[in-house]
């Protein structure tokens, strides 16, 4: 090889090696001016860095033709929502609708950001690739049955691939750019939540009671192991470990190298469904559950470090933000809960109930609502 040859292929191992750095930055990075898809990162954390005004104002509402169950999304100044009406909305930070999409059938899946565009599926089971600044429809995907959860997606080099669920049993694959499937992984069951991300591997529970690990770039199996009778939320994971709620009102945390479960915790005097996914930080796991109580656990053995009775059922996911737990509730409560001990610093009735978990950046909270309103909190302007 000569010189010329030399330089060549230190520039190209270069450029690869910048490509590499960026996709691993895209798909991991989190900022806290932008909250891309329900659980504010790939690895379904529920966490965010951006900051809060003291005491939230109520700065306006959006009001859509039907019931908002599916979470709000927001990146680039733009909050996306999808409502039961069949419409996929782009609004302004100032609550002005800037764009909207009739999907044709009902929208209960929250909506995936990346860069420019936003990632979407309804209960017909197709999923809509559109341009966030435009609203334009770039594709459509079709599967077999409705989506209920969130895309989410794995980037690697110059290739990103949209991992949805489906109704129809199987986890899709579909490549980014152009809509073309690329795997389908089958389960034995409804997938209803969506898929973590983990070091290229898809992590998911389903109706089957597994949690499956799949590659993420060709939906090959990994492994599947036993987690319960009926999974319906999405697993979060953190440091090799899965962290879900079933429906017989246990949740879990799981080993994935060990393919097993390492701890769980159950309110024996309830027993009910943990239908959200759980928020992870520092040490702590937050999740709430039907029996309208919000817990704090230890992430090593699951002990209780404290609990607290909301008010109202919880299905939404709780979301870790400047050092307080926001929650909210089925009877429409919003509230902020310190992270210690689970005292209400803050509080707003909604009024209807709130299924689906907010969305944060810096300054805002965004929440959608059965009444068909997506409601913004921040800090009114002097």
């Amino acid at each position: 090889m000569n010189l010329r040859q030399i330089k060549i292929s230190l520039i190209r191992f270069s450029l690869l090696t910048v490509i590499l750095f960026a996709s691993v930055q895209i798909s991991f990075s989190q900022k806290a001016d932008c909250w891309n898809n329900f659980r504010g990162n790939i690895a379904l954390q529920g966490y965010s860095p951006a900051q809060l005004p003291e005491n939230p104002s109520l700065l306006w509402s959006f009001k859509t033709s039907d019931a908002i169950k599916a979470p709000p999304v927001v990146c680039n100044n733009i909050v996306v929502v999808g409502s039961l009406d069949g419409n996929i909305y782009g609004l302004t930070l100032d609550g002005k609708l800037k764009w909207k999409i009739n999907t044709e059938n009902s929208i209960e899946a929250p909506a995936l950001i990346i860069g420019n565009m936003v990632y979407v599926g309804n209960l017909d089971g197709s999923l809509f690739a559109i341009e966030l600044n435009t609203g334009r429809l770039k594709w459509t995907y079709k599967a077999e049955n409705q989506i209920m959860g969130s895309p989410n997606y794995y980037s690697i080099g110059l290739k990103t691939v949209i991992i949805v669920g489906s109704y129809d049993y199987y986890l899709h694959g579909i490549d980014a750019v152009t809509g073309k499937g690329l795997w389908k992984y089958e389960a034995d069951n409804y997938i209803n939540g969506a898929a973590s991300v983990h070091n290229g591997i898809a992590v998911f529970g389903g109706c089957d009671g597994y949690l499956h690990l799949v590659d993420a770039l060709n939906g090959k199996s990994v492994s599947k192991f036993e987690v319960a009778t009926y999974v319906a939320s999405s697993a979060a994971v953190k440091d090799n470990n899965a962290f879900v709620g079933d429906y017989d009102g246990q949740f879990s945390c799981l080993s994935l190298k060990e393919q097993k479960i390492k701890w769980s915790f159950i309110n024996d005097a309830s027993k009910l469904p943990f239908l959200g996914s759980p928020s992870i930080y520092d040490g702590k796991v937050y999740i709430g559950n039907q029996d309208k109580y919000v817990y704090c656990l230890n992430i090593n053995d699951g002990e209780l470090e404290w609990k607290i009775n909301s008010g109202g059922r919880v299905d939404a996911s709780p979301v870790f933000v400047d050092n307080k737990v926001l929650i909210a509730n089925l009877r429409g409560d919003l509230l902020l809960l310190n992270k210690d001990s689970g005292k209400t610093e803050w509080s707003y009735e909604l009024g209807s109930p709130v299924t689906g978990n907010p969305a944060v950046i810096d300054n805002y909270i965004f929440v959608g609502a059965d009444d068909g309103r997506v409601y913004c909190f921040g800090k009114e302007s002097d």
